[in-house]
């Protein structure tokens, strides 16, 4: 069965690069500084990238920032919890829009 999605082309992101190979240097460098140590540690980081990861609906950043967490010594709970805070927020966002349409339909009922 054919997808849009294939896990084997996430190795290959690098190849991204094949034809603006300056662009994609700076996107890689800015990436990399990203996630180094800082502030927050590589594990914080890799945890927050996994819940984006949802958000944004990647399939390939839910892959490589589960494999990411897990070599960073996240457990399981910790990555099931970064995914219902992410899920929280979004759905929180959704509701608090539901203002707008309240507003809306009660200046139309008017």
């Amino acid at each position: 069965m054919e997808n849009y999605y294939d896990p084997k082309d996430l190795p290959r992101f690098a190849e991204i690069g094949n034809d603006a190979p300056e662009l994609a240097q700076k996107f890689f460098d800015y990436y990399g500084s990203v996630f180094a140590e800082g502030e927050l540690s590589e594990r914080e980081k890799a945890l927050i990238a996994l819940a984006v990861a949802h958000t944004v609906q990647c399939p390939y950043c839910i892959d490589a920032y589960t494999r990411g967490c897990l070599e960073k010594g996240a457990s399981l709970g910790e990555m099931t919890e970064a995914l219902h805070v992410v899920t929280a927020i979004r759905g929180g966002a959704s509701l608090v829009h539901g203002i707008q349409m309240r507003k809306i339909a009660e200046k139309l009922s008017l």
